[in-house]
């Protein structure tokens, strides 16, 4: 479906927030309603400060008070959700067609848009974030589509969170109307007059007929690269999440990797690093959130990443039945970092030996200006310990483990440390069958019709890779 565009909105050049709100309202095509909790009428006021408002805007609504919101909306658990957000927008655009469809449904497009913000306060001092959303007509009397993201907030004045806030409204309305053909370039637009210091994004959702093919899990790799957040997060079942609904209070064990494709060794390493990790005495019979990681540098080739060979890969991990996150943290103290926002409990990495051999290589930690020893302080700064598989050398045969690793002299103290008071750790009754099988190698029998591939990939996963001829896989040359 084309985006209800004319001649006149069709300037591709980068305009300001002014001149995307004005453009709105000179577009007599679009009439909607602004509902905002939290912040006052931030997003509202910059179409009413540029003039022409009358045009664009039927209702505007700041329900500020609990006991109103929940008159209007519903009650709710958490006023600053998604499933408020959701509320809001269900009974604004019904109620916008309830009372204008008959009269003005078929010269105008109607859209509602809300959002639900939490910021710096007299008496709330932690850091600022808000649900936002529109649904929006493409043609009129059209089903409508919607579009749903998360934002943190990091300024530290309260005065421009909300002019950030005002300015990334403005920015969604204004994609949602003219770059909804474009997901990519919608996603990008949304930082306009933005910087990273100021705000982040780290969910979004597109839905319905003007989106109609648009895949979510690349719409959230979208924000990772072009750097709106560092990470996002989707479940099994393809479900976009805020990385607080699912990690809030949780213990977690992450495994890193390429998964390309899902090995016995993969599998091998996470299940013995969960049985290890449910054996700590910080776990308490817990179970913990497990993530199957993967960074933007595991999904370059030659520079870009392939979207077709990311959908593969995250295919696989959804039969597993795991929850995929997408980062920029090419560094392991980083990922703890970004876990530690959501949860003070435990946290366990599972990786193999080549891995842990680059945690102690110093030349990855030249910006930092404490090296590696700050680095390290940072990686186990909360309750966090890595589970580490052996590894087998290919030429010699040598078994490398935690505790035999080579490390350098200066280094030899220091390691023994970490060993000795548990934070790094082997895993433990690993098959050792599995040892030979790396992923690079597996993917190259794939690719080159060998079909001994197949006994070093989990059955589901073989089936699952002929079926859909995934990584190049043909039957035959």
């Amino acid at each position: 479906m084309a985006a209800a565009t004319g001649p006149e909105f069709m300037n591709t050049e980068k305009i300001d927030t002014n001149q995307k709100a004005l453009q709105i309202n000179m577009d007599a095509k679009k009439y909607g309603t602004f509902a905002e909790i939290g912040a006052g009428q931030e997003v509202a006021r910059w179409f009413f400060h540029v003039g022409g408002a009358a045009g664009t805007v039927a209702k505007t609504i700041s329900a500020y008070d609990m006991g109103i919101s929940d008159a209007i909306y519903g009650t709710s658990d958490r006023y600053v959700s998604r499933k408020r957000l959701i509320s809001m927008l269900d009974y604004e655009f019904n109620l916008l067609l309830e009372r204008l469809d008959a009269t003005r449904g078929s010269k105008c497009t109607f859209f509602a848009f809300a959002d639900t913000v939490a910021t710096h306060s007299f008496t709330r001092h932690e850091e600022g974030h808000g649900w936002m959303g529109i649904r929006f007509q493409t043609e009129c009397h059209g089903e409508a589509s919607q579009i749903i993201i998360h934002v943190r907030m990091l300024d530290k004045e309260n005065a421009r969170e909300q002019e950030a806030l005002g300015i990334i409204g403005t920015n969604l309305i204004y994609g949602a109307f003219y770059l909804n053909q474009k997901p990519e370039a919608l996603i990008g637009s949304l930082m306009d007059g933005l910087t990273r210091e100021r705000i982040e994004v780290d969910m979004i959702k597109l839905s319905g007929p003007c989106f109609h093919g648009a895949d979510n899990r690349l719409m959230i790799l979208q924000l990772v690269q072009q750097g709106l957040t560092d990470a996002a997060m989707f479940t099994a079942d393809g479900e976009i999440v805020q990385p607080s609904d699912i990690l809030y209070k949780k213990a977690v064990l992450v495994e890193r990797g390429s998964f390309r494709p899902v090995t016995n060794t993969t599998l091998d390493m996470l299940d013995r690093a969960h049985e290890q990790f449910l054996a700590e005495p910080s776990m308490k019979g817990e179970q913990p959130v497990v993530l199957m990681e993967m960074t933007l540098r595991n999904l370059l080739s030659e520079g870009t990443v392939d979207h077709k060979d990311f959908l593969a890969r995250v295919d696989i991990l959804s039969a597993l039945g795991k929850t995929v996150l997408i980062s920029n943290y090419a560094r392991y103290y980083k990922l703890v970092a970004y876990l530690s926002r959501y949860t003070q409990k435990s946290i366990g990495l599972a990786l193999g030996v080549p891995s842990l051999r680059e945690i102690f290589d110093e030349k990855f930690y030249t910006d930092l200006e404490g090296g590696l020893l700050e680095s390290l302080g940072r990686l186990f700064k909360s309750s966090v310990k890595l589970y580490v598989y052996p590894w087998r050398d290919p030429v010699t045969g040598k078994v490398s483990t935690a505790e035999n690793m080579r490390i350098a002299p200066h280094l030899q103290n220091l390691y023994a440390y970490l060993i000795e008071n548990h934070y790094v750790e082997s895993i433990q009754k690993h098959n050792v069958e599995y040892l030979p099988i790396f992923s690079r190698d597996v993917l190259a029998r794939i690719q080159c019709y060998d079909p001994s591939w197949e006994t070093m990939v989990p059955a589901p996963i073989v089936e699952i890779i002929k079926r859909d001829k995934l990584f190049g896989f043909r039957e035959s040359r």
